[in-house]
């Protein structure tokens, strides 16, 4: 009998995240009906309530912690399941904590590429051809302020955005996703090449994807579904799962990864 391999899925998770932790997995789980790998999902959380520039600093420093106790399961990739903290800390900061995490790893002997949520966006859009977005998120606007300029520093313009002020993170996590497709479409999508219909992870939105890219007739991407792709293509693996819009479509499925750049920030 033929067996296929079960990939170990580590991810660094707010305490107050109920998203990613399905999401991701719905993701990966409905690419199980089409291919023949399995995954299994472990997280480590950091402690962080309301989306503020000084919680998500504190947590941000708990992540080597969490780096360490996900290689304690040897996870095969590790996911930061955090965009705000990421952009928050400094221009171009996911690759620096993409190195240092993936260091905390290989220090445990227990070596895990890391994908953070904010570098997966970034390389996503940029995996769609995407120069030009429209984005939903669900931060303060000094906060989503924050998200348009390192969107802007790694080379894509932002035309316009929908800044939910929600400062709660659970209050994120219980947004409608329903209603994502109506805000998007009130942007001014019409010259974007893509519109992210949540710049956050705690904000559900997978339900409402593929209905969205029907509605602006345009490639429509989340933060999470960028972060699965970008997973599965650390992982050596198609990064193909049925109904989670063009990314995922297996248009995209053997694309590169982002070349190795020098951590600034």
């Amino acid at each position: 009998m033929t067996t296929h391999r079960t990939y170990r899925i580590g991810q660094i998770v707010p305490s107050s995240n109920v998203t990613m932790e399905t999401e991701i997995p719905a993701i990966l789980r409905a690419r199980e009906t089409i291919a023949p790998e399995r995954f299994t999902f472990h997280s480590s959380r950091m402690r962080m309530t309301h989306v503020t520039p000084e919680q998500l600093k504190a947590m941000d420093a708990d992540s080597d912690r969490c780096a360490v106790e996900l290689s304690d399961a040897r996870v095969d990739v590790l996911g930061y399941a955090c965009l705000v903290a990421i952009m928050s800390m400094g221009l171009g900061y996911h690759r620096t904590s993409e190195e240092r995490l993936h260091t905390r790893t290989a220090e445990n002997g227990a070596a895990a590429p890391v994908v953070t949520s904010a570098g997966a966006l970034v390389h996503g859009l940029h995996t769609l051809g995407a120069r030009k977005i429209a984005l939903v998120a669900p931060y303060m606007r000094p906060l989503t302020r924050t998200v348009v300029d390192y969107l802007t520093h790694e080379g894509i313009e932002v035309l316009d955005y929908a800044a939910l002020e929600i400062p709660d993170n659970l209050d994120v996590a219980a947004h409608d996703p329903a209603r994502l497709p109506g805000i998007a479409r009130a942007l001014r999508h019409a010259d974007a090449d893509a519109v992210v219909l949540s710049a956050c992870v705690q904000m559900p939105s997978l339900g409402a994807v593929e209905e969205a890219e029907q509605l602006l007739g345009k490639p429509v991407v989340s933060a999470a579904v960028c972060t699965a792709h970008q997973m599965l293509r650390t992982l050596d693996l198609p990064a193909v799962a049925p109904g989670a819009g063009h990314l995922l479509s297996g248009a995209y499925a053997e694309t590169p990864l982002p070349r190795r750049e020098p951590a600034t920030g």
